[in-house]
């Protein structure tokens, strides 16, 4: 195998990672700004350039915090938990294209990590994998606060997996193909938010319960479950889960973007192809304020009232896109 190849792919894998970390620090301070915002305060704006250090500063905080195990915990899986859980938020966007093709020392330089021809059921399988860690964190910790926040956990991405893998049907059958370079591609003329807009709103609505966003965020649900599955997690630990769940958010909108929103493609991006993760950055960045806005502007679901309109209502919807998807395309010559 080619030695330049190889190093490419290590370079990339590298790229994405620092990435996602530095996107899942900024995240929260992003979340925290627009939240003040929107509830007439300032917000964090003090440690470096209005505020711009402050998540360095939150991590220096976290990494001197003190490290507790309680003394009933199964130590093993109390530790390796937080592990299992970010591991996969950190390598989903490996199929995600960012950009086409460039050349750059003498090199044509595709700027994805990986084409491979089966990218969503990639994705199913690797989302499906996380809820093993918030699981296994709320079982190892002891606690019946945290036990109850990871059956939470369990259930809810269950029901809401099956209405987020019907919705990645719709681009699917539009393209004929699971390769999610070649569902941005097939967005060349016309994103597919327009031609199936029903498909673009499951998504969004099992996203947010997929990563356990409000209105969503019942396996933490304070005012119940003391903090849900982390009860017992500080320090570094307590972190990881936090770092879980904001490189999730920002995966699934990149995911999102790819399919219904074009992913990379805009304006002159065949002509100028450095334009491409641009304008994929503007649309993950409009993607986490609506989630952040959401957070600000609705309440808390009932817990029996999630889990009914996962089933009754998301499912059905789900399954009538599909069917409208399908002739849609055979009518236009599919």
């Amino acid at each position: 195998m080619d030695a330049a190849l190889i190093w490419e792919w290590v370079i990339k894998s590298v790229l994405i990672l620092l990435v996602l970390t530095g996107g899942f620090a900024y995240t929260t301070l992003y979340e925290r700004r627009v939240l003040a915002r929107m509830q007439v305060r300032l917000g964090p704006n003090r440690v470096g350039w209005q505020g711009m250090l402050q998540p360095i500063a939150d991590a220096f905080k976290l990494i001197f915090k003190e490290e507790l195990i309680p003394a009933g915990a199964d130590k093993l899986i109390f530790v390796l938990a937080p592990v299992i859980t970010v591991i996969p938020a950190l390598i989903i966007t490996a199929v995600v294209p960012w950009g086409g093709e460039v050349q750059l020392f003498g090199r044509t330089i595709a700027l994805r990590l990986a084409d491979i021809n089966v990218a969503v059921l990639y994705i199913l399988s690797v989302t499906s994998i996380s809820v093993y860690g918030i699981t296994l964190a709320g079982w190892s910790s002891n606690n019946k606060y945290a036990m109850l926040g990871g059956l939470r956990a369990t259930a809810q991405m269950i029901s809401y997996e099956l209405a987020l893998g019907m919705s990645f049907v719709g681009p699917i059958l539009w393209t004929g193909s699971m390769s999610l370079n070649t569902i941005v591609d097939g967005q060349k003329d016309l994103w597919f938010v327009f031609i199936m807009p029903l498909g673009f709103v499951i998504y969004l609505i099992a996203s947010l319960a997929e990563v356990n966003r409000s209105p969503f965020d019942m396996p933490e649900a304070e005012q119940e479950l003391t903090a849900g599955y982390h009860t017992e997690y500080s320090s570094m630990k307590f972190a990881l889960f936090f770092m879980a769940e904001y490189i999730k958010m920002i995966a699934v909108s990149m995911i999102g973007s790819s399919l219904f929103l074009g992913g990379y493609r805009g304006p002159f991006v065949d002509i100028y192809p450095w334009l491409g993760p641009v304008y994929l950055f503007i649309k993950v960045a409009l993607w986490l304020f609506f989630m952040i806005w959401v957070r600000a502007t609705l309440p808390r679901f009932r817990y029996d009232r999630l889990m009914a309109f996962g089933w009754k209502i998301l499912v059905p919807l789900s399954l009538l896109y599909i069917v409208v998807t399908a002739v849609l395309r055979l009518l236009v010559g599919g």
